[in-house]
């Protein structure tokens, strides 16, 4: 997972905004019981060294109906987080802002948006008023 992710790291750097100090992670711990072990993955986003998204510790407790009752976020949300990455940073420029991401279950793409070079400042009150996401709003105030 390390070398894919350092890609799609690598990928997302290249459409932040230049000065900005915000990173994306994601690391696996070991997590070892009687019935065996599995790796726990974590995504976490930064903002000046400040921690404003962070999975699975803000997901939780999330309600899915429309997953199922047996819903386990670390098992099925993995692949899916770094898919939505990969999407967006897919996504022509001139298609980020309208474009609707279904695969957005955590509000990420709202960070993403804030985070991107090819997102105008004439954009930012429309993301600043779209963004239920407190994280998207600290990014445009850093932006500013």
């Amino acid at each position: 997972m390390s070398k894919r992710w350092s890609k799609l790291q690598r990928d997302f750097y290249k459409l932040r905004v230049s000065g900005l100090n915000l990173q994306i992670h994601c690391r696996l711990y070991r997590m070892k019981s009687q019935r065996g072990s599995n790796d726990i993955p974590r995504y976490w986003v930064t903002l000046n060294g400040e921690i404003i998204w962070d999975y699975p510790k803000q997901f939780i407790h999330d309600e899915r109906p429309e997953r199922g009752p047996k819903w386990y976020p670390h098992v099925t949300d993995v692949p899916d987080i770094s898919d939505l990455i990969r999407e967006y940073i897919n996504t022509p420029g001139s298609e980020v802002m309208t474009k609707k991401f279904e695969g957005d279950h955590w509000g990420l793409v709202d960070i993403l948006r804030a985070s991107d070079r090819r997102v105008g400042c004439r954009r930012w009150q429309e993301l600043k008023q779209a963004s239920e996401q407190s994280a998207a709003y600290k990014i445009i105030v850093a932006r500013s």
